[in-house]
């Protein structure tokens, strides 16, 4: 068996200026593969968030100042590339694929693509059946975007796999009263969610919610983590939004919200019941991050969520807040269904989610088994 079967030596490739669920998987899985001993470059805009937490993670990256001026810079990458015996090259956006596909063409490069959003038009021009010519495999990662991407790609259905996220099994055992104290939050049982201040991520339903709770149970808290600013991916617009119906309620005791935060597990031990109201989510990183906390979870009943939560969660129409309050009421602290809905999201994530198992799947993609 050749080195190069035995190690691949993966670039990952994500020119975004955008903080999300899309920009930060890169970021996670080549640290990951970094930490388990594999080689891993990155290719990211200049200034991004993605090209300075893979720095920071220890990874080169190449910087580049646009897509355009990446095209026209290729001699300079190929080169790059062959100095460091990069074999795989792993995309993450679908605008990136040009660039690739012609690098493809100067290189001995297998190309992988995950759709992180599933496409949303046909693609089957003469274009993109010479850009998608050039990918090996197209990943995407729940059933609901394998549909979509089968539909409307121009490959055949044996290279388009779906391959769900996975996330690092690490539960923090700090009291939650510490970390409650520290941010804040008074005395009373908590439900929070993590996750981008964006419309579609269910924040305004999730507090019209808890609103709706607070008559029965008024000591109840509401801890919203998530940046504040648009370099932290939010609509700020959004968030003022929130803030001021926030002070009209005069909640502002009882609604917590502590910003950007990279401490994820930290977060989801501090609450108790934990709430992922997405509109309309891809696949959900957050639901998978609060599996492996082991806490009850309340998720919306569209997109892909249903399909990640299995049996291990209650599910509400995320653009009814009574929907969510009535499903709340049900988990919240000292109610066995909560318990054993806590134990049944720990073991399904620990099955089918763990980071190990994810890249074990991805790492065959990137030999061709």
């Amino acid at each position: 068996m050749t080195s190069r079967e035995c190690a691949p030596v993966v670039l990952h490739v994500c020119l975004s200026l955008g903080w999300g669920g899309l920009e930060m998987y890169p970021i996670r899985i080549g640290t990951a593969q970094r930490q388990r001993g594999m080689r891993v470059y990155a290719l990211a805009l200049e200034g991004s968030r993605i090209a300075q937490d893979m720095q920071a993670a220890g990874i080169e990256v190449l910087t580049v100042p646009s897509r355009t001026r990446a095209i026209l810079q290729l001699p300079r990458l190929l080169h790059w590339v062959r100095e460091r015996g990069i074999t795989v090259v792993h995309s993450h956006k679908s605008a990136d694929l040009l660039l690739l596909a012609l690098l493809k063409s100067f290189a001995p490069l297998r190309l992988i693509f995950t759709e992180h959003m599933g496409a949303k038009r046909p693609k089957k021009d003469w274009l993109h059946r010479w850009i998608y010519g050039h990918v090996d495999m197209v990943l995407s990662i729940s059933d609901e975007t394998l549909k979509r991407n089968r539909a409307a790609l121009p490959l055949p259905p044996e290279k388009i796999q779906r391959l769900w996220l996975g996330t690092e099994l690490q539960r923090c055992d700090e009291a939650p009263e510490s970390i409650r104290a520290e941010l804040g939050i008074g005395p009373g049982p908590v439900v929070g969610m993590v996750g981008r201040m964006t419309p579609g991520k269910g924040q305004r339903e999730l507090l019209e919610a808890f609103c709706l709770l607070k008559a029965n149970h008024p000591q109840l808290q509401l801890l919203l983590v998530g940046g504040l600013h648009a370099s932290e991916g939010a609509n700020e617009q959004f968030v003022a939004e929130l803030q001021r119906v926030i002070a009209e309620r005069h909640l502002s005791d009882a609604v917590h919200m502590p910003g950007f935060r990279r401490d994820t597990p930290r977060m989801l031990q501090a609450m108790d019941v934990v709430v992922i109201p997405s509109h309309n989510e891809a696949f959900g990183l957050a639901v998978i991050e609060a599996m492996a906390a082991a806490k009850p979870i309340v998720g919306s009943s569209r997109g892909a969520i249903p399909e990640v939560l299995g049996e291990a969660g209650l599910l509400a129409d995320p653009l009814l807040p009574d929907s969510i309050a009535a499903q709340i009421e049900i988990v919240l602290p000292s109610s066995r269904r909560a318990t054993a809905l806590a134990e049944q999201a720990l073991h399904r994530v620990r099955s089918f989610f763990s980071i190990d198992s994810h890249m074990a799947v991805l790492n065959s993609y990137y030999l061709g088994r």
